[in-house]
């Protein structure tokens, strides 16, 4: 049984550090784009963000198609939602974006409303 944690233990070690490693690429390379840490981001400002989206979802709001996509850049999340699109040529997951536009909070999450955005 201890062989059992041990090796799980060590599984486990190797997927954080993994995880770790990636977060911190992703800093690293918003930074050197330019961008602001989505973490940094304050609310009602025009920012640029980059990182890796994570999700795409079709979810309607208030009757209209809604596209959501959660990008990821090391440091925290924010949904980024363009209204009355149902899809967008090359968002989809693990894909690499550039956007601009005023983080807000809804439902006590971060979101960005139909953002520019350029494919990486």
């Amino acid at each position: 049984m201890a062989q059992v944690k041990g090796r799980l233990r060590k599984s486990l070690n190797k997927w954080a550090s993994s995880a770790d490693m990636e977060a911190r690429e992703l800093q690293e390379d918003a930074v050197k784009a330019g961008c602001c840490p989505i973490a940094e981001a304050h609310d009602r400002q025009r920012v640029e963000l980059q990182g890796s989206l994570r999700t795409v979802t079709l979810r309607p709001r208030g009757g209209v198609p809604a596209l959501e996509a959660e990008l990821y850049d090391g440091s925290a999340l924010i949904t980024l939602v363009w209204l009355g699109r149902r899809r967008i040529a090359g968002i989809e997951p693990g894909r690499q974006i550039k956007v601009v536009g005023r983080c807000g909070e809804q439902d006590d999450m971060r979101v960005m409303f139909n953002p520019r955005y350029e494919l990486r």
